[in-house]
């Protein structure tokens, strides 16, 4: 017991500092800082509940993977609704990426084939597709409406919409990915990855924890590049430019 009252005071400590910090500079975040550490805490705990049950009864895991997979694609779906066909296209790009990158690690299998790993690498996995999915989305609308003179021009000219948008799309997908890349560029030397600590935290070797986090770090680079680039194929051709935002 004395254990989680320090932590809920540790967080009731560093939300307040952040509450703060956003208060006085007049960031309009803090009700959303709030409300995120909110349904953490509430998510979590149904997390843990809910992954004994899985853990002991195996079969639950298709049902785990799939309410991942699906508040994921509506999360970045939501973001994208500026988008003509977001919907369908976040569903497509993310289970691409998400169905080859778990699909491999498991299926070679390059990490032990077992129902805790696959929970966790999934959970890693599809939670960087969703965030690929909207930094691509994201970039790909706010080039469309800074560029929109210029893809008009390539329109007059006798251009496709894909070819006019292409190198928005193109540019999109590679902003996309710097995250990715430079969490893995800098693994160890600037942070150490959630993935790793919580592998020692369990009882693993740091050897071993070192190889579960290169796997997944690789594999997000996999997983998010293959999102990344779908989506900008299936938006990167829009019937309709969107309106440019009033100067």
């Amino acid at each position: 017991m004395g254990e989680w009252v320090r932590v809920g005071l540790g967080l009731v400590v560093l939300l307040a500092i952040a509450v703060t910090v956003l208060g006085v500079a007049r960031v309009a975040q803090r009700r959303a800082v709030l409300i995120a550490s909110g349904r953490a805490v509430v998510q979590l705990a149904f997390v843990a509940l809910a992954l004994r049950g899985v853990f002991t009864h195996p079969p639950f895991v298709v049902l785990v993977l799939a309410v991942m997979f699906g508040v994921a694609v509506w999360t970045a779906g939501r973001r994208l609704r500026e988008l003509q066909g977001s919907a369908v296209a976040v569903v497509v790009a993310c289970g691409c990426g998400a169905v080859l990158t778990v699909g491999l690690i498991v299926g070679i299998p390059i990490l032990d084939r077992s129902v805790r790993t696959l929970v966790a690498v999934s959970g890693i996995v599809v939670g960087g597709t969703m965030t690929a999915a909207t930094l691509t989305g994201r970039r790909l609308l706010a080039g469309l409406r800074a560029r929109r003179d210029e893809v008009e021009g390539w329109l007059a000219l006798g251009a496709t919409p894909r070819q006019a948008v292409l190198p928005i799309a193109r540019e999109a997908a590679a902003e996309a990915l710097v995250p990715a890349i430079d969490q893995t560029r800098t693994v160890g030397l600037v942070t150490l990855p959630g993935a790793f600590v919580g592998a020692l935290l369990g009882g693993a070797s740091a050897v071993a924890a070192a190889r579960f986090q290169i796997v997944v770090l690789v594999g997000l680079l996999c997983a998010e590049s293959v999102t990344a680039v779908v989506l900008a194929r299936l938006l990167g051709a829009p019937r309709t430019l969107p309106e440019p935002v009033p100067s």
